[in-house]
């Protein structure tokens, strides 16, 4: 379902404040960290009431708590079952240690943007000058890296000097891949390839065989073969990848952002059904990430 905004910044401050009361929650109290009319609070609760995310308590105690369709909606866990988010250094994941809240304290400062990072765990695994990723978090898929600076062990706490942070984008893979999928067969020439290529104003085909997908051929592979003196009229099947990787189409977005650093790729196929329906590029992550 499309929650407007205010709805959306409504439900996750009820869930967040509900995590750490276990008692139902006033919209003053909401309407106080989102700095909005609590009028207005009020109204969005009736809506969310009706929609099935938001169950109401009355009485002088009463007041709002979130229902399971509300965690799901968002997707996030409850019941025990919290979602982890890891601290990485160096690309490995720091063992033992997890983030329980980030303070954003320099925000509003022109030059410099400061964070707490609260832990569960030891800081003493951190050292000043260590480089680390935190993310990305549940619900806005916020990743922060930032250069450790100071430590508060009576917290326990990170605190860091942010270089980079970017709420990566939530939606499958599907509204972000380029389509239809041109494709070539494993008798297309190279010739072939290359006035596919021209045409369309892309880079790389998935290679077919009947239904089955062989491999993926790129403009690069062409150039290197035509560099062997391989003949315009060599298949794409000599010189293609056959290592393919591919995503399903409803994987989200920052799931399969990890593959392409991982495996140094510049384009997945997207499949759907068993088919391939797509291709994505770095050029198609890059335009979905703020530029301001």
């Amino acid at each position: 379902m499309d929650l407007s905004p205010i709805q959306n910044d409504i439900l996750i401050t009820l869930i967040s404040l509900y995590e750490k009361k276990s008692i139902p929650i006033k919209g003053e109290e909401i309407a106080e960290i989102i700095l909005r009319n609590a009028g207005t609070v009020r109204n969005q609760m009736q809506a969310l009431k009706a929609i099935g995310l938001v169950d109401g308590i009355p009485g002088p105690k009463g007041g709002y708590h979130p229902t399971m369709l509300a965690y799901k909606e968002l997707n996030l866990k409850r019941d025990g079952e919290t979602y982890e988010v890891k601290i990485s250094r160096d690309g490995e994941i720091v063992p033992g240690v997890k983030v329980g809240e980030i303070i954003f304290s320099t925000l509003s400062h022109a030059d410099i943007c400061h964070a707490q990072i609260r832990i569960i765990g030891s800081v003493k695994l951190f050292n000043n000058g260590d480089v680390i990723t935190i993310g990305p978090t549940p619900v806005n898929k916020l990743l922060i890296k930032g250069e450790v600076f100071g430590k508060d062990e009576n917290e326990p706490a990170l605190i860091i000097s942010i270089l980079e942070m970017v709420s990566l984008p939530k939606k499958p893979i599907r509204d972000y891949m380029s389509t239809p999928t041109k494709m070539l067969s494993t008798r297309s020439s190279l010739k072939d390839a290359v006035k596919l290529f021209n045409t369309n104003h892309i880079h790389g085909a998935p290679v077919m065989d009947g239904g089955f997908l062989m491999g993926i051929v790129t403009m690069s592979d062409i150039l290197q073969a035509i560099e062997k003196d391989s003949p315009l009229d060599t298949h794409v099947s000599e010189v293609m990848t056959e290592d393919v990787v591919y995503a399903d189409a409803q994987v989200q977005l920052y799931e399969v952002i990890r593959k392409f650093k991982e495996r140094s790729i510049g384009r997945l196929i997207v499949f759907e059904d068993n088919k391939p329906v797509g291709i994505l590029t770095q050029s198609d992550i890059f335009r979905t990430l703020p530029t301001n």
